[in-house]
């Protein structure tokens, strides 16, 4: 259980990550150091010691993706610099759509692995009666 609760944790993390995303696809900048770039978590495995298997995941870090921003001609946009450029965020939304259905189907799994081991503990006690 504590594994699938770690799983469903991440992929939380996972899908605030997205939504945040989404949430700034369309932001504009006077320059590409300035505009929103795309936030992707980093998973790491959690182990108890170096001889034990995965006890469950955690998301350690979310860094910025490398992807460049999009520089787009638009002279009379307000924040255009001084050779009439804008920059658009990295972000892409059908790579974040797909990542946002990843991550729902795997928290599901998760929940249906909850539910497997929830229903053999009550087995079990219902057997020790």
């Amino acid at each position: 259980m504590n594994v699938a609760t770690s799983g469903m944790i991440a992929q939380s993390i996972r899908l605030n990550t997205v939504a945040s995303n989404m949430a700034n696809a369309e932001s504009v900048a006077g320059s590409a150091d300035e505009i929103y770039k795309a936030k992707v978590p980093v998973f790491e495995s959690i182990y108890l010691n170096e001889e034990s298997k995965a006890q469950g995941v955690i998301a350690s870090k979310i860094i910025n993706s490398e992807a460049p921003a999009l520089a787009i001609y638009s002279p009379n946009h307000p924040k255009a610099d001084k050779n009439g450029f804008i920059y658009k965020s990295n972000v892409n939304k059908i790579e974040q759509i797909a990542d946002m259905t990843s991550a729902q189907q795997s928290f599901e799994s998760d929940v249906e692995v909850q539910k497997a081991a929830k229903q053999l503990l009550m087995q079990s006690i219902k057997a020790l009666k």
